[in-house]
This record gives structure tokens, C-alpha cells and sequence, in this order.
């Protein structure tokens, strides 16, 4: 599966005291996203990790258009955009209500236990592949 949408509410503790969804929640909203599809396509992170492999976020690019706000019934729609024996990159596109409110690329690499960097394992390359 290369693409999936989560809903998820938001919860007044992600908000600012005006009632806006901080900046840094949505970086949350995406790993959320990012499980769910894994989860979604038959992988679990909890597997890799037992295994000794790690994914880390390498980069992060982030357009914010319009803001979320306390008890938003919000879509994180997660695409894999691309996938190579180095890196996999997500798009995601948070909405309400069919309005874009947050664009972002996130690259990620995978480590080992001594952080050192390592091949995307082949299961996530057949999953996404």
C-alpha cells in the first residue's frame, strides 16, 4: 500500500491558548500517519525495532496554510512518495473538511543499534515497493 488516511480528532493538550494546533503537534500527526500505513500495509515498526532497526527522520519540510483547532475532525493523508535502498520519503497532507491545512515531505534513513546508518530492509522495500 502506498497511501493511507488516518482521522483523528484534535485533543485540547495539542492546543495553543488560543485554540490553534501548536506548529510542533503536527509533526506528531505525521508519525501517527506514518504507522498507520505501515500498520495498514502489514508491517509493524515494533518487528524492525526488534530487530535492531531503526527509522529516524532525517528531514522535514513543512508548509502550514491554515490551522487546526481544538475538537477538529482532521484527515492525515500519507503517500510514500519514494523509496530507495537509503531513504523513504512521505508526503502528507493534513485536511479538514476537504481544506488543506498542513503540506509536508518527511525523509527518513534507518539505523542500527549504534546509530549507525543502514539499507531500508527489503521488508519495507517489498511493502512499498
Amino acid at each position: 500500500m502506498r497511501e493511507n488516511t488516518t482521522q483523528l480528532r484534535v485533543r485540547y493538550d495539542e492546543c495553543d491558548p488560543m485554540g490553534l494546533v501548536h506548529h510542533s503537534r503536527y509533526l506528531q500527526y505525521f508519525e501517527i500517519g506514518r504507522t498507520e500505513l505501515l500498520r495498514a500495509s502489514g508491517g509493524r515498526y515494533r518487528s524492525m525495532e526488534e530487530s535492531g532497526q531503526f527509522v529516524v527522520v532525517v528531514r522535514v519540510d513543512c508548509r502550514y496554510r491554515s490551522p487546526a483547532r481544538y475538537d477538529d475532525v482532521i484527515d492525515i493523508r500519507t503517500t510514500i512518495a519514494k523509496v530507495t535502498a537509503a531513504k523513504i520519503i512521505h508526503d502528507y497532507t493534513i485536511s479538514r473538511d476537504g481544506v488543506t491545512l498542513v503540506e509536508a515531505t518527511v525523509t527518513l534513513g534507518v539505523i542500527d543499534r549504534q546509530g549507525v546508518l543502514q539499507r531500508v530492509p527489503q521488508e519495507l522495500l517489498d511493502l512499498y515497493g
